[in-house]
């Protein structure tokens, strides 16, 4: 767990890590999970980190749970926000430009690709806008106020 809150703290991806340390990715998820790492493996990691390797074997209270502040769970979120921004992206691309080749093939003399591409591109530009807030129409603020409507009361 100190690994990933380290990681996190560095607004590093598990794969950056893995690049960084030499280590496989799988190894820094067991890591992350809670599973004993190896001596070399600490060390890969303490390096990176520029840490000791006691640092990284102090295991925290089993009953207490490690918490991570407001601004990186903040982080984490417009991270995955992000995320999920070029995901749909490629599949966007991978499947329009799927269409256009049928479309070219069966019949070249009507475009009718065209209009999925631009029915889905409407609401890339929106999840763009969304992900990068720079159009958060519903953001937090409108969320807290829809709570405090339905509650009938302030937060």
């Amino acid at each position: 767990m100190i690994i990933r809150k380290l990681r996190l703290q560095r607004g590093w991806s598990q794969e950056q890590l893995s690049q960084l340390s030499g280590l496989s990715i799988r190894t820094i998820q067991r890591i992350e999970q809670g599973q004993k790492a190896g001596l070399e493996s600490l060390k890969s990691l303490a390096a990176v980190f520029e840490i000791q390797v006691s640092d990284l074997q102090m295991e925290p209270p089993m009953n207490k749970e490690i918490s991570i502040t407001e601004d990186e769970k903040q982080a984490i979120n417009y991270v995955k926000g992000i995320k999920g921004f070029y995901s749909n992206l490629t599949t966007y691309v991978l499947v329009i430009s799927a269409l256009l080749v049928i479309n070219y093939f069966t019949s070249p003399g009507y475009w009718w690709a065209v209009w999925p591409a631009l029915g889905w591109g409407i609401g890339i530009v929106s999840h763009a806008l969304s992900a990068f807030e720079v159009l958060n129409i519903f953001g937090p603020e409108w969320e807290k106020k829809q709570v405090e409507k339905r509650l009938g009361r302030k937060l």
